[in-house]
């Protein structure tokens, strides 16, 4: 995911200074707090306190303790500045909110009276939907338990980020004295130093050279500040979340189905533009489709769905959203798509696989006919983007092997070489060569011919927490 987030940060932020780990991404911006909380590919975002080399840690026990929190804390400067801008960001984010909510209170209100006066004319009890369909309660929930598969982090020199426009000198020199936080500590770890500490020991002994040196108060119930620390034998990263509830937590989906950041990403390879026509002929509960609505407007947005009950989650997770006009959903199975050829503009499906999805039919077998079903609908110049388990990516490919057009020109000089031993009957019982490479170019000619409007355009790496998955994308270059 980190390719997708590098290429949103720089489009959207402006982001300069981007460098990548696994499953990190580091970068400085001057975006305002709107800007950030707009990012689609990022699980959560940090605020970079620290990002160091891995640390050699001591065997005694007592000097291992000390060479942590030494390299933890280092300069608390670094952390009194990184602690201000945080203040800031959430000051910021407070006043959105407060506008936010003002806004939607008086368009209710507006609602309201509009319903009450549609009440009165037609006298009726039936009851209604009173305010915004997009409105969510915003009370903190739970954090994902499951390992974090993207952070993005906000770096610059030192630790330090101007990560918002209305940061002022003023606001960054205030007294270090007087900063101070509840917190808690945050603590992952791998390789070489989770062989000598655990999580939670660590955790202590980071919290415990807070306490001390920065003398902010440990809270682990209700904290103001959290602050996350990775280690591992690649880096030590220590970073504050911007946001409590994480960015891939989308206010307005009710129904979750595939991952936001991951549908987000495959909608992103569609090339969308105004006018654009995007078809998911396997829709779910539309999480694709509510990913590619919200971000891209201008566009028309279609779902198919063989399942009723799934359709019936789609449908309500639309309303939710208020996109009812931009998102049109239809019972229909991908094997027969009611659309004449060539007719949409881009087609984007979770292709389901595994336990989670419970296909009951064996997806190989009808991988091709789907696939010979939407290239068919694809206009000429559209994308095709898939996602795909690990054995389905694999299975795929051999009708787009690029071996076969090479063994094709191969044989073509060779082909009429006689191998002894080798040789059968035609129809009209002539001898003719019988070669492993005659073999492989009837297989690749019995393959190549299935799809040979569409050319691979990029294959991604993706992580759904428990397995891995794999985009595919594909270009159609011809009727």
């Amino acid at each position: 995911m980190e390719q997708f987030l590098i290429k949103e940060v720089i489009s959207k932020l402006a982001a300069f200074d981007v460098e990548h780990v696994q499953g990190k991404v580091f970068f400085t911006t001057s975006a305002n707090v709107k800007k950030l909380q707009g990012l689609k590919s990022a699980e959560r975002l940090f605020l970079l306190l620290k990002k160091e080399p891995p640390m050699n840690v001591p065997w005694n026990t007592g000097k291992a303790k000390h060479v942590i929190q030494k390299k933890i804390i280092g300069d608390d400067r670094v952390w009194m500045d990184t602690l201000s801008t945080w203040q800031i960001l959430q000051r910021d984010l407070n006043d959105n909110s407060s506008y936010k909510s003002k806004t939607k209170n008086s368009q209710k209100r507006k609602w309201e009276e509009a319903d009450k006066k549609e009440h009165n004319k037609k006298m009726n009890l039936d009851g209604g939907l009173v305010g915004s369909p997009s409105q969510v309660d915003l009370e903190r929930i739970p954090d994902h338990q499951e390992s974090i598969e993207l952070d993005s982090g906000i770096c610059g020199d030192d630790g330090k980020s101007s990560v918002c426009e209305k940061v002022s000198q003023e606001d960054v020199s205030l007294n270090h004295k007087e900063l101070s936080a509840l917190f808690r500590v945050s603590c992952r770890c791998s390789g070489s130093i989770a062989k000598r500490f655990n999580a939670q020991e660590l955790g202590q002994i980071i919290g415990t050279a807070i306490t001390e040196q920065l003398g902010w108060k440990a809270e682990l119930r209700d904290p103001d500040v959290e602050v996350n620390v990775h280690l591992s034998d690649a880096h030590c990263v220590l970073g504050i979340p911007v946001f409590r509830l994480p960015l891939a937590h989308r206010t307005y989906i009710k129904t979750t189905g595939l991952r936001s950041t991951i549908a987000w990403a495959m909608v992103s390879l569609a090339d969308i533009k105004a006018g654009t026509t995007l078809l998911d002929p396997m829709c779910g509960v539309g999480t694709i489709l509510l990913e590619a609505a919200e971000d891209w407007q201008g566009a028309f947005f279609l779902g198919f769905d063989i399942n009723e009950s799934q359709l019936k989650e789609a449908y309500n997770n639309v309303q939710f959203a208020n996109l009812t006009e931009n998102i049109d959903l239809i019972r229909a199975s991908v094997m027969e798509i009611p659309f004449p050829s060539a007719s949409v503009d881009a087609i984007v499906c979770d292709i389901p696989f595994g336990r989670k999805f419970n296909s009951e039919t064996d997806m190989r077998t009808m991988l091709p006919d789907i696939l010979k079903e939407m290239e068919r609908v694809l206009c000429v110049g559209g994308n095709l983007v898939l996602l795909l388990s690990p054995q389905l990516s694999v299975h795929l490919k051999k009708y787009f092997n690029k071996e076969c057009k090479a063994a094709n020109n191969a044989i073509s000089s060779s082909e009429h070489t006689e191998d002894a031993g080798t040789s059968s009957q035609d129809t009209n019982g002539k001898m003719v060569p019988f070669t492993r490479e005659a073999t492989l170019k009837e297989n690749c000619n019995s393959l190549s011919k299935h799809f040979a409007s569409l050319v691979p355009n990029g294959t991604y790496r993706v992580s759904l927490g428990a397995t891995d998955a794999l985009i595919h994308r594909y270009k159609k270059v011809s009727i």
